[in-house]
């Protein structure tokens, strides 16, 4: 299966403009993800997708590789699309899936991308996700922070911004210490005629409620593979995030 990472990356963001090329320590946000993804063994390419010409000769600078996407993309899963289409474009051998790798993580594991692409490499996977055990009760009460439920099957069954699921007869202090609420670990694979079927999908009620596109995917019907991991991700979503994370490397 040749899988390939793509990384959506957009100058205009609200609470940080100019966030992929944000320096860390003597790095951009950006080419950290991407040095990140290149440790990874299942992936056969790395690509920044962006709608921005700074990000695009940045990456491009830095001897890396990145595609010029559309402006009007409504989130980084169409982002995606694009930049697999533009990737597949003349190649004898296309791309059979895609990881989708958040460009606001600078520190994401590569073996979490691994765990990703194992995923999809399991018979029935179309979409595949990670979650990770919350082991605080300021994370399961923090609208931030997206939970997830999951059946046997390890297939989710909802994702929200609540204190999910809900433990009845339970004192709020306690229900960190009963290790069932798992956290979303915003890192997706698609295998490649699945990501272009959700990318034609009408928004959904459950999407716009909780502000969470995989709701919409779960409303259509869309199966979601999870994985776990012991690992948490390091998300920089405002100029106050930098500063919490100037000192790691």
């Amino acid at each position: 299966m040749k899988i390939i990472g793509i990384i959506p990356a957009r100058y205009g963001s609200t609470r940080f403009p100019g966030k992929p090329l944000a320096d860390i320590n003597g790095k951009s946000m950006i080419q950290r993800v991407y040095e990140q993804a290149l440790l990874s063994q299942a992936l056969d390419d790395v690509i920044v997708a962006t709608d921005d010409q700074r990000i695009y000769r940045h990456v491009i600078g830095a001897g890396y590789q990145a595609v010029m996407t559309s402006a009007g993309h409504r989130s980084g899963t169409e982002r995606c699309l694009e930049a697999m289409q533009s990737w597949n474009k003349d190649r004898e051998h296309p791309a059979d899936a895609v990881i989708n790798i958040q460009g606001d993580e600078p520190f994401i594991r590569p073996g979490q991308i691994s765990l990703v692409a194992s995923l999809l490499k399991q018979t029935g996977t179309g979409i595949a996700t990670l979650a990770k055990n919350i082991v605080t009760r300021e994370e399961i009460f923090n609208p931030h922070v997206v939970k997830v439920i999951f059946n046997a099957n390890m297939e989710a069954l909802y994702f929200s911004r609540a204190a999910v699921p809900y433990l009845q007869g339970v004192e709020d202090a306690q229900w960190s210490k009963n290790g069932i609420h798992y956290k979303h670990i915003g890192i997706y694979g698609y295998i490649a005629d699945k990501l272009k079927s959700i990318c034609r999908l009408p928004a959904s009620i459950l999407e716009v409620s909780e502000s969470l596109e995989q709701l919409r995917w779960l409303h259509h019907g869309h199966r979601i593979k999870i994985g776990i991991t012991e690992f948490d991700s390091i998300s920089v979503d405002t100029p106050n995030d930098l500063l919490k994370i100037t000192n790691i490397d």
